[in-house]
Parts: structure tokens; C-alpha cells; sequence
């Protein structure tokens, strides 16, 4: 990833009731203002920095191919000791409280910022690895409203845990009955209820967080937005619309199964990537937490 200039990497600060952050904003350099772009809000794991990740995704290069803006919230030790996201918390898991009431504030503040950029309010998106992708599926449950799709790496599913031990646990073992998370994460919507699309990336060797957690946070969602669809999409996790199996040249091989609606239009999207473990999929070689030998999952979930 080519070094940002101090123009193009900016950071700022967050403060409302639920607390302060911290985050980065990365501004393509032929940007200008008045053009509206879409937003994507990328969210680190655990022990990670916002420019660690940055550089790892290389989400910041993309931005400067495909004219967007991207920003990186930053957890801080004061929230945890890990700089993880505090995903198993309760207080973390509803509207209006906690991380999301913040990373949705960091949003506000983004869009109404208008002297630096315009952001298309219908094209602002949430993705994350591990701890951040657990935070990015209580987003697209709380704040629907807010994200139009969400992109998860080596996450979990919505409320796989009320506590850190539970949440260990649901790291090493897997998450809880999907359909009733799927439910929970459908009440959680509350009156901003939506099909929220979803793209999910996870190794088949994980060991951080147990592949099994990949397939129930897409069976998840699958509840979730079939609750959401009013019957439009009843997706079935053993029958994909479509699957497709491919091979990195010179790396790994993987799959992917995609489901649709009844109208045809894809609602989620599952890459497996075989022998892969806890890492960014096609990430920067020399970063924490990334594979270069996987598929680009910047440039797919993007």
C-alpha cells in the first residue's frame, strides 16, 4: 500500500453520551468535493491499529482505483486491554448504546462533514476481521438504517456471546442456535427493519475463531433477513443458489456459495478458503493477521 499523505489520512476524534473514539479517514487524492462517493467503515481486530489494518487490507489503494472514502475507527486500550472490539458485551449489542452508538456517530460526523467530502447516504458500509467482524454483524442488526451491506472476516454471528468467557468459548467452539440469534438480531432492527446484505470470508483452518462460527453467522443472517424480507427470501443454507469453486494462482483454493431472493437478486455471499487461518484474505504480506495467498477479500467484499 503506497504511504498517505497527511492530506489524505486524517485523524479525528468522536465524542457524544456513549463514550469516545478515535478514527482515521483515508480521502482518495483526486477526490473532490461535491462528488458523492460511498463510505466504507472498516473495523480492525484485536490487537491491531486502524493503520496496521489499513495497510494489511489495502482497502486505502482500492479507494484510490475506485473513488471512495474509507474510515478506521480505533478501539483504545482504555475500552480494552486487547484493543479488541467489545463485541460480548450486552451494552455493545443494542441501538443507541455503546461501540455502535459511537461507530454510528463517527458515521454522522463523517457525512456531515461536508466541507471535506459528500458521502451517498445510501452507500455507506461496515466491514471488519474478527472482533471488528463481530461488531460489523451487530451493526447491521442495530443500525440497518445506517448500512447498506455488511462484510465480515473470521467473525461471529449477533449475540454469540453475553460475556468474555462466553465469548472465548464461542471463539473456540462456535456460536449458538442460529435461528434464534436470527430472531434476536431481527428484534433488534426494530422499526428500521431491512434486508441487510451480507458477504462473509472464513479459513477452513481457523483457530482462532472455529470455522463453525463462518456458517452460523450466515445461517444468522439467512433468519434474519428472511424475518426481514416478509417472506421474499427463504434461503436455505444446504441449497445455494449458486456455488462456485476457484484457485488463487500459485495460493489457495476456496468456495463460494451465494444465495438469492425470489426475485434473483444475490442477499449473501460465503467464501471458504481452504487451509487459510486467522488472516485478511489476500491481505499485505508483513501486516498482523493476513493471508496473501487467499483470494482478494478487500477487492470482493468492496
Amino acid at each position: 500500500m503506497r504511504g498517505p499523505c497527511s492530506f489524505m489520512w486524517q485523524k479525528y476524534t468522536h465524542s457524544d453520551p456513549a463514550g469516545s473514539l478515535p478514527y482515521f479517514v483515508y480521502i482518495p487524492s483526486n477526490y473532490r468535493v461535491g462528488t458523492p462517493v460511498s463510505l466504507i467503515i472498516m473495523l480492525h481486530g484485536c490487537t491491531q491499529t486502524a493503520s496496521d489494518f489499513a495497510a494489511g487490507t489495502q482497502m486505502n489503494l482500492l479507494a484510490e482505483q475506485h473513488h471512495f472514502i474509507v474510515a478506521y475507527p480505533q478501539q483504545t486500550s482504555n475500552h480494552n486491554r486487547s484493543l479488541c472490539w467489545n463485541w460480548f458485551q450486552p451494552s455493545n449489542q443494542s441501538r443507541d448504546h455503546g461501540e455502535p452508538a459511537i461507530i454510528a456517530g463517527i458515521v454522522q460526523d463523517i457525512e456531515q462533514n461536508k466541507d471535506r467530502w459528500t458521502i451517498d447516504p445510501r452507500r455507506i458500509y461496515a466491514a471488519g476481521l474478527s472482533a471488528g467482524a463481530a461488531m460489523a454483524t451487530i451493526l447491521g442488526a442495530t443500525y440497518p438504517d445506517l448500512f447498506a451491506a455488511i462484510g465480515t472476516h473470521s467473525g461471529l454471528e449477533y449475540r454469540a456471546a453475553t460475556n468474555m468467557i462466553d465469548g472465548l468459548r464461542a471463539m473456540r467452539r462456535g456460536g449458538l442456535e442460529s435461528v434464534k440469534q436470527g430472531q434476536a438480531a431481527y428484534t433488534a432492527m426494530g422499526p428500521a427493519t431491512r434486508v441487510v446484505p451480507t458477504i462473509a470470508f472464513h479459513g477452513t483452518s481457523e483457530s482462532l475463531v472455529n470455522p463453525a462460527n463462518g456458517d452460523t453467522m450466515v445461517q444468522q443472517w439467512m433468519r434474519t433477513n428472511h424475518l426481514a424480507s416478509q417472506g421474499t427470501y427463504a434461503a436455505s443454507f444446504d441449497k445455494p443458489t449458486h456455488i462456485e469453486t476457484g484457485r488463487v494462482q500459485g495460493g489457495r483454493s476456496y468456495t463460494v456459495h451465494k444465495w438469492a431472493d425470489t426475485n434473483g437478486t444475490e442477499v449473501q455471499e460465503y467464501w471458504k478458503v481452504n487451509g487459510m487461518g486467522h488472516g485478511w484474505s489476500g491481505g499485505n504480506r508483513g501486516n498482523s493477521y493476513t493471508d496473501p495467498t487467499g483470494p482478494d477479500a478487500s477487492l470482493t467484499m468492496y
